[in-house]
């Protein structure tokens, strides 16, 4: 009895070649888009004259100059001074004593941190909020000219920010929102609504209504209904969008630099700000943006499976 070996090959199912090739294009691509991020993460440990080195030095003696640069204050003083104040008091200390200078205060990063956190989360949690009741009303009642409405909404993300800076300015000058949380909160969350409800509307049609039918048909309120039987079923969804809204309100520069200059200035426009001897602190502000990349990757890798679930969401039907 002859055994025949076949070789039929499946179109779907990709050759061996094909997946080696995507590999090597996936890594390759993975590493050119994360050297950026490297480097900024390594200048954040170098020393100021290793930072502007030429050529540039990719092996160095790690420094904690730089952060500790990011959160103080210094001023230069002579010699005689600094032997007067006796032994560092801590690490920061001691950096800042072998640059004949001395720590005079905090700085500002914390506060324009935190700042950061309240108005991207804030917003963020609004705009998702709004946009899935939002979404949900369009999904599911008929509404007079749905298509023009969600068009216009749509269209508010076609203008560029500097469009409508100046007026937006002007406004709040008026009503007292100027350099406020609440002023950029609104106003993140008015950017955010409609990408908002464009995203979870795609999520929420793909729900059966027979599902909310069937529970309003066991005594659920529509309103019950949609808490226990909706929100459950869009939380891939939900999720996938909350990242798009809190990348864009987290990196938001042209709206933070016109509108906020204090008590409500994020970490964006502050971070190009911090000066050093002779010019720009390359090591503070590389340790700056590396602390400021930490939130929106630790919340991004938290959220990172209903993500790509939520990506996904509706490209194959059954």
């Amino acid at each position: 009895m002859s055994i025949t070996l076949s070789t039929a090959h499946s179109v779907v199912e990709p050759s061996s070649l094909a997946k080696r090739s995507a590999g090597f294009i996936v890594i390759l691509y993975a590493l050119i888009t994360m050297a950026p991020l490297f480097w900024i993460f390594a200048t954040g440990w170098k020393t100021p004259p290793d930072s502007i080195s030429y050529p540039p030095k990719i092996v160095f003696g790690p420094s904690l100059e730089g952060y500790c640069n990011l959160f103080t204050t210094r001023t230069r003083q002579t010699a005689d001074y600094i032997n007067a104040l006796g032994p560092p008091q801590g690490t920061c200390d001691e950096v800042t004593r072998r640059r004949e200078m001395v720590i005079a205060g905090a700085s500002n990063y914390a506060p324009r941190f935190v700042n950061s956190l309240i108005i991207a989360f804030g917003s963020t949690f609004l705009a998702v909020t709004l946009g899935v009741f939002s979404a949900y009303a369009f999904s599911r009642f008929k509404i007079p000219l749905a298509d023009d409405l969600l068009f216009f909404i749509l269209s508010t993300r076609m203008m560029p920010p500097i469009a409508v800076a100046i007026p937006i300015y002007l406004m709040y000058r008026e009503i007292g929102l100027s350099d406020t949380k609440l002023g950029m909160i609104l106003l993140y969350t008015a950017v955010n609504v409609s990408l908002a409800v464009w995203l979870l509307k795609g999520f929420i049609d793909e729900i059966p209504k027979e599902y909310e039918e069937a529970a309003m048909i066991d005594g659920y309120t529509r309103l019950h209904a949609f808490f226990k039987v909706v929100l459950p079923q869009a939380a891939t969804g939900i999720a996938a969008t909350a990242i798009f809204c809190l990348i864009f309100a987290w990196n938001e520069f042209a709206f933070a630099v016109l509108l906020t200059s204090g008590e409500a200035q994020t970490a964006p426009p502050f971070i190009p700000t911090i000066i050093g001897e002779g010019g720009m602190d390359w090591p503070a502000v590389g340790a700056g943006t590396t602390l400021f990349l930490i939130p929106i990757l630790v919340f991004t890798i938290l959220l990172r499976k209903h993500l790509l679930r939520g990506i996904t969401f509706g490209a194959v039907r059954k």
